[in-house]
């Protein structure tokens, strides 16, 4: 197929079979297109819909977004995971405020300046809500042209990467690139999918060289695989006679960057020494049922214990801790872990399990 050919059958099949009706695509302005964008990164639509419409309410401005308490975005954020994302977010608001006058510059290479906005990124927000011709090569377009190309090769790699991207540049028109940039996403997602791609529905299945080899599945060739490393730590959820929690801030960098977590520990041998520097009493231990959860780079195995504080003597209730009250929850970024052990350790307290 010709490049002209290529996109024309796209944007038909879009007008008739495409979305027109994501919350995203209402109301398009740089700024919610660049939420949607980064909130569906490494996230299916379907997750994204709540997430996309509360965050819309309550930060509907690039300015609200510069603005708001980091916890704000991070408690919004709560659930969605690749937190350093949400952080990026708030940066590239202030940015954005700080240095372009509240506007998203209108050039490529600017764009990719503000933090956690890359080069797929920016052509998407420049493309749908700018009307710029610039390609995107985000997870379904790769998929999409990876097969069209039959391309050997992990898509990570740079020089495979440099292939897809000389193809989405070629393929992309001069006219109608907000409903292509669309179009191209719809396919991925909706026909072109990771298993069992619906290809007889699919506008470029006559020039697909994956399809016309029957060799669908084999593209995109999957990233090496590498077994996983194992971690292991110990969480103590420190439950006062209120049946608040004791929680603290993480540092602003690396694992959970600033969200709200459960001390971690080695082994309980250290618990005591915890409660001596917060002035604690500690009384009745209890086990809960353990919990893994999986990083891109490695699996940590969360051993959880909910432990009475009897009496809290010291000011842990200051700068980064603080009582989390189950019953009237602040607003806080959680990670998806600690937000499952706070429901498990607040189940267990209404149970009676710590009497």
């Amino acid at each position: 197929m010709t490049p002209e050919r290529f996109n024309t059958a796209v944007l038909d099949w879009y007008d008739r079979h495409g979305r027109h009706d994501l919350p995203w695509q209402r109301d398009i302005n740089p700024y919610r297109v660049w939420v949607s964008e980064i909130m569906l990164q490494q996230t299916q639509v379907s997750t994204v819909l709540g997430y996309f419409d509360r965050f819309m309410a309550a930060l509907p401005t690039v300015a609200d977004l510069a603005a708001a308490p980091e916890d704000e975005v991070l408690h919004l954020w709560t659930g969605l995971g690749y937190y350093t994302r949400a952080r990026n977010l708030q940066k590239t608001a202030k940015l954005v405020m700080e240095r372009h006058g509240g506007e998203f510059p209108r050039d490529l290479e600017q764009l990719t300046e503000l933090p956690g906005i890359g080069r797929s990124t920016a052509g998407a927000i420049a493309s749908i809500s700018m009307g710029l011709r610039a390609p995107i090569l985000d997870g379904n377009v790769k998929r999409v042209l990876a097969r069209y190309l039959a391309c050997d090769g992990y898509p990570g790699e740079p020089k495979v990467a440099k292939q897809l991207w000389e193809a989405a540049e070629r393929f992309t028109p001069h006219a109608r690139v907000n409903h292509y940039t669309q179009a191209m996403m719809d396919l991925g997602a909706t026909l072109c999918t990771r298993s069992k791609p619906s290809c007889l529905l699919c506008p470029l299945r006559e020039g697909c060289r994956a399809h016309l080899l029957g060799r669908e599945s084999a593209y995109p060739v999957p990233k090496p695989r590498k077994e996983l490393p194992q971690r292991r730590t110990l969480m103590p959820i420190l439950a006062n006679r209120e049946g608040a929690i004791l929680l603290y801030r993480r540092p602003s960098t690396g694992l959970w960057g600033g969200l709200w977590s459960f001390p971690e520990l080695d082994d309980l041998a250290q618990l005591d020494p915890l409660a001596a520097q917060h002035a604690l009493r500690l009384g009745q231990r209890h086990e809960l049922p353990g919990l893994t959860h999986t990083f891109s780079h490695f699996q940590l195995a969360i051993e959880p214990w909910l432990v009475r504080v009897e009496d809290a003597d010291g000011g842990v209730a200051e700068g980064d801790w603080l009582w989390y009250n189950l019953a009237t929850p602040p607003r806080l970024g959680l990670a998806a872990p600690v937000k499952k052990l706070l429901k498990r350790a607040a189940d267990a307290l209404n149970a009676g399990e710590m009497t």
